[in-house]
């Protein structure tokens, strides 16, 4: 196991490029289980969650090459149509295997998935919207059996616009028999990027990026080569720990629009902030003001994935804040860890009330979960004195050379072997 140790309290300055997103890169894996044919994914984040998924793939059948910064994944022989349990307790993002598999095979047996430990995240809007496709599932002894001669097209309504469920009608539709429209579908950047890569691959997806998605299905798909949107949690992660520590940071790769709700909370901290193509650029001197209320939504709402880090953020600020967080339920788990630093927050079921310190101290701390793990960097960076951050696996599912590049940035952290 290895840990973080940091010396807090300097600014940030600098340029950093933000990864390929890793909740983009992850469905991509899935929907190449959809053709024989070669597909390579570029510029694909060196992260644990994408090497879970290549293995996930690998024990389906299909054979997973890292070439640089590239994976290519040639599934022509993939011959199973059962996941294992041991990867899928890993990995959330398993699950988006149940569309692909029906597709390719007609059948799918699959455990509960696992990932980060944030709250239930239940399956049914996935199961029940397969279901609408003419999917008869069953569930015994912790695993999920779905099977299909296959999918047929149909009218299918979320009653959440649920990212996971969205992606997984799209992956069980582009080879249905006739045409599927999805109503109340997820509007994030990641489903427009699955879109544009089943389209690159010959499939006939329109409508990604409103909510409302239709498919036409196709008979077969071919290869692609394709570039994944860039990370824009990652970028945010970035702009914050700027914010926090203080300095300037310039964000590239990633476009304002996929960053509206953070640029605009950030604006109200007080920072100063300057947008051009996909460059983003951050000053923060001086204490900043808390944010008044921050409630995490479906996009373009503002993202669950940067919740922690913004609340690590105002424990330094001037002022009160009230986190809402509407998408899981025990995404506070993070907060007695920013609490043994010397934040003051109080939490009351979904709700986190945050009354800024003048500075935060250096403290053992670890992380639980990926995105609180970010958080307590982020904290531990503009903390004064020695902190440390046990537990580096959840971090590392999600973010890249992630003390490499704060380093770039003048941060002192470095990474140690327990």
């Amino acid at each position: 196991m290895d840990k973080y140790i940091i010396d807090g309290g300097r600014r940030l300055f600098g340029n950093v490029k933000v990864q390929s997103a890793k909740n983009s890169v992850l469905p991509l894996f899935a929907a190449s289980v959809l053709t024989d044919k070669q597909v390579t994914i570029r510029e694909t984040p060196a992260i644990a969650d994408v090497f879970c998924m290549a293995q996930i793939l690998r024990e389906l059948g299909a054979e997973v090459s890292f070439r640089g910064g590239d994976v290519v994944i040639d599934s022509s022989d993939a011959h199973s149509h059962i996941i294992s349990s041991v990867l899928t307790k890993e990995l959330r993002s398993s699950v988006f295997m149940l569309g692909s598999l029906l597709s390719r095979f007609g059948r799918a047996v699959i455990a509960y998935p696992g990932g980060c430990d944030i709250g239930l995240r239940p399956i049914d809007l996935h199961l029940n919207a397969l279901k609408r496709l003419g999917v008869k599932i069953s569930e015994r002894d912790g695993y999920i059996y779905c099977e299909c001669e296959k999918p047929t097209g149909a009218e299918i309504v979320l009653d959440f616009p649920s990212v996971g469920a969205t992606e997984n009608i799209m992956l069980a539709g582009v080879k249905a028999e006739g045409r599927t429209v999805l109503q109340g579908a997820a509007k994030e950047p990641e489903i427009v990027d699955l879109q544009n890569f089943l389209n690159g691959m010959g499939a006939k997806v329109f409508g990604a990026g409103t909510d409302v998605i239709e498919i036409e299905g196709v008979s077969s798909l071919g290869g692609t080569i394709y570039t994944p949107v860039k990370d824009r949690i990652e970028a945010g992660t970035f702009l914050i720990a700027c914010a926090l520590c203080g300095g300037e940071v310039e964000i590239e790769g990633v476009t304002a629009e996929n960053l509206g709700m953070l640029l605009h909370k950030l604006r109200e901290n007080g920072c100063k902030i300057h947008t051009k193509n996909d460059k983003i650029r951050l000053s923060s001197y001086g204490r900043l003001k808390c944010n008044r209320r921050i409630e995490t939504m479906p996009f373009p709402g503002f993202p669950t994935d940067l919740q922690a880090q913004i609340t690590a953020l105002n424990t330094v600020c001037e002022g009160g804040a009230l986190i809402v967080e509407n998408l899981f339920e025990t995404r506070f788990k993070y907060v007695p860890e920013l609490q043994r630093m010397g934040a003051d927050i109080e939490v009351r079921g979904r709700n986190a009330f945050v009354r800024g310190v003048n500075g935060l101290h250096g403290a053992t701390v670890t992380a639980g979960d990926l995105r609180g793990g970010a958080a307590l960097v982020i904290a531990a960076l503009g903390a004064e004195g020695i902190s440390e951050v046990l537990d580096l696996s959840h971090i590392d599912r999600g973010y890249s050379a992630f003390e490499d590049k704060l380093r770039s940035l003048g941060a002192e952290i470095k990474r140690v072997r327990i």
